[in-house]
C-alpha cells in the first residue's frame, strides 16, 4: 500500500507540473507551434538507452550512478538507464517527451536541453555541497530519467508565478513546490525536493534571459512545419488543406 500510495503521489506531483506547463505555453496554441525537435532527440536518446540495457547485460553497472564505482560519466549516462520495470520506463519515456516539449515550446532548445542537464547534475552536487551525499535527494537511485524531467518541468511551472494572468494560475504555479515539499517531508520522496530545485532555478533563469527569450515566436511567425501539420498528416485521409 505504501509503495502504490508513493507512485501515485509521485504521479500526481509530475500532472501538476504539466498541467503547469501547458497553461504557461498555452494549450490552444500547441496545434500552431513547431515540432519540439530537440524533445524528439531527446526521447529517442533515451529510448536508446533502454535498447542498450536490452541487448547489452552489463550496461547498468558500467552507466548507471552507483557512487561506489568510478567513472565521470556515470552522473550523465545514468539518466539513460531504467530501473522502474516496464510500467515505469514506459512512464519515463512518456513523460519525458511531454515535458520536453512543454520546455522547448518556451524556453527553446538550446536552454531546454541545458535545464534537462542541470536536473541530472544538480541535486548530487546539492547534495555535495550541503554534505548530505549519504542522503541523497536523487530520486533516481542511481538510474532513470525521472528526475531530470521533473526538475525540468519545475521551470516551466516556475515562470507562471511571474507570467500568470491572474491569481489562480500563481497559485497553481506555487502548488508544484509546496506539493513537492510536503512529499519530501512525508514519504522521503526525493522528486519533491528535485522539483524545489528546478522551481528556484526556473524563476531565475527566467528573470536573466526574459530581455532575450521569445516564447510566442511561433504565434508571431508561424513556421512552416507545425505540431498541427503533423497531425493532419497522420489522421486517415490526411494532409494539408492545400492538397486534399
Amino acid at each position: 500500500m505504501d509503495a502504490l500510495l508513493f507512485n501515485l503521489t509521485t504521479a500526481a506531483l509530475l500532472v501538476l507540473l504539466f498541467v503547469g506547463g501547458r497553461t504557461l505555453v498555452g494549450a490552444d496554441t500547441v496545434p500552431s507551434r513547431r515540432v519540439p525537435w530537440a524533445a524528439v532527440a531527446l526521447t529517442a536518446v533515451v529510448l536508446a538507452g533502454v535498447v542498450t540495457q536490452l541487448v547489452w547485460a552489463g550496461a547498468m553497472d558500467a552507466l548507471d550512478a552507483d557512487p561506489s564505482r568510478t567513472g565521470w560519466w556515470r552522473p550523465i549516462t545514468s539518466v539513460l538507464m531504467q530501473n522502474g520495470g516496464v510500467g515505469g520506463t514506459a512512464w519515463n519515456i512518456a513523460t519525458i517527451a511531454v515535458i520536453a516539449s512543454l520546455a522547448e515550446w518556451f524556453w527553446g532548445a538550446p536552454l531546454m536541453l541545458g535545464l534537462f542537464a542541470a536536473g541530472a547534475l544538480l541535486p548530487n552536487l546539492v547534495d555535495t555541497l550541503f554534505g548530505m551525499a549519504s542522503v541523497s535527494t536523487d530520486p533516481r537511485n542511481f538510474a532513470g530519467s525521472s528526475g531530470a524531467t521533473y526538475f525540468l518541468g519545475a521551470t516551466t511551472a516556475a515562470v507562471l508565478l511571474l507570467r500568470g494572468r491572474d491569481a489562480k494560475e500563481r497559485l497553481l504555479s506555487l502548488a508544484a513546490p509546496v506539493f513537492g515539499l510536503a512529499l519530501w517531508f512525508a514519504q522521503g520522496n526525493a522528486h519533491g525536493l528535485v522539483v524545489v530545485y528546478g522551481y528556484v532555478l526556473g524563476l531565475v533563469v527566467w528573470l536573466l534571459v526574459r530581455p532575450v527569450l521569445r516564447p510566442e515566436r511561433d504565434l508571431q511567425r508561424p513556421p512552416r512545419v507545425t505540431v498541427g501539420t503533423l497531425i493532419a498528416l497522420v489522421r486517415p485521409g490526411g494532409g494539408t488543406p492545400a492538397n486534399r
